[in-house]
């Protein structure tokens, strides 16, 4: 009998040990099928990844990269490195394969030509590679908008590339510039934004760099296209509701790739009792062009006039545009006489860029003009 209660018991833990070890919870042990299912989950995770865009940032300084304690008009740019954008921007890499390069780390005011065709050449080489989806670049405020035009003239690619900077630096209270970075990055990434030529995006606004200009000193939505309009919005998805009929980028005639400096063009800006001699003085420094900021519909007094004149006769091809800040400057009297071309709706800025470019292939005031009304 007691025999017998032996080898019940013993039968009875068997069978409490096998179904213990049976009961155990998954995060104990893990099936084969349980396994197979956990690896095809990371599989999928990282076959999204590398679903996704493979965005380029190229920066180059300015707020977007300055320190300071607490000030936002009190820091010095270009200090922080690419690395650490892109590390203060976690989020990004949800959105996008992103890497960096640094080009140069200045404030935007010591963008130089020298920098515009480093920039355009490696932008250019980048987009020619099929790993690349688009290109990001970060900037300063200052002169954003002569370098993005200047890469809507000068590369050839319908892939998206964004200028993106910030009003405040990162250190500031309230840094404009992690969001504006990221929404660059995602709309870098947007397969609508290609064919649209180079993009500036800030404060959640989407603007062709042809239209946009910088209008206020200080505030976070100083960047405006007031004339022609935004061409989209970012409200977390991306709104595109307007197209640039200009000519931009792939369809360009004007390449940088043989360039090894730029022509010298000079702004010179009209205002009451000025006078001949600052043409002169442009002249003798070298200038190959001269834009006019003028009143008006880009008018010149009779004084500036002559100096016009006799700077056009040594050589020189001069613009008009116009100080105003909106408006189309027209063609006409005496000034078509005299060979004083008109820039359009360009600003004096983007018009000294434009007859730049417009200079390596030309001095054919009507050849120059055409440009004005193309570009």
């Amino acid at each position: 009998m007691k025999t017998q209660r032996f080898l019940l018991l013993i039968l009875f833990t068997a069978l409490l040990l096998v179904f213990t070890g049976c009961s155990q919870s998954p995060e104990a042990k893990e099936s084969p099928k349980e396994k197979a299912q956990t690896q095809k989950v990371s599989s999928a995770s990282a076959s999204k990844k590398n679903d996704l865009p493979t965005i380029k940032i190229l920066a180059t300084g300015g707020t977007i990269a300055g320190k300071s304690k607490t000030s936002t008009t009190e820091y010095k740019a270009g200090v922080v490195g690419v690395e650490s954008l892109i590390e203060a921007v976690p989020e990004m890499k949800d959105i996008a394969n992103v890497s960096g390069e640094q080009v140069v780390n200045v404030g935007s005011t010591n963008i130089d030509n020298k920098t515009l065709l480093k920039l355009g050449k490696r932008v250019s080489k980048l987009l020619s590679s099929k790993d690349v989806n688009g290109i990001v670049v970060t900037h300063g405020t200052d002169t954003l908008e002569e370098t993005a035009y200047f890469l809507n003239l000068t590369v050839k690619s319908d892939k998206p590339i964004v200028v993106v900077g910030s009003m405040r630096p990162s250190t500031a209270i309230s840094a404009d510039g992690p969001s504006n970075l990221y929404n660059a990055v995602k709309v870098a990434g947007a397969h609508e934004a290609k064919g649209k030529g180079t993009l500036v995006v800030l404060n959640d606004r989407i603007a062709s760099a042809r239209y946009v200009t910088k209008t206020n000193t200080t505030a976070t939505d100083t960047f405006k296209s007031e004339e022609m309009g935004y061409i989209g919005t970012i409200a977390d998805d991306i709104y595109f509701h307007n197209e640039i009929t200009r000519k931009h980028t792939k369809d360009s005639e004007f390449s940088i790739s043989s360039l090894d400096k730029l022509p010298q063009v000079d702004i010179l800006y009209g205002y009451q009792n000025d006078g001949s001699y600052l043409f002169d003085a442009a002249v003798k420094a070298g200038a190959k062009g001269i834009v006019f900021a003028g009143s008006g519909n880009g008018s010149l007094s009779d004084a500036a006039e002559k100096g016009a004149v006799r700077a056009v006769k040594k050589g020189v091809t001069v613009v008009r545009s116009t100080r105003t800040g909106d408006g189309v400057v027209t063609s006409n009297g005496d000034y078509v006489k005299n060979d004083l071309l008109a820039s359009n709706s360009l600003n004096p800025q983007k018009a000294r860029i434009l007859l730049m470019l417009a200079l390596t292939k030309t001095d054919d005031p009507r050849k120059i003009q055409d440009y004005f009304n193309e570009y």
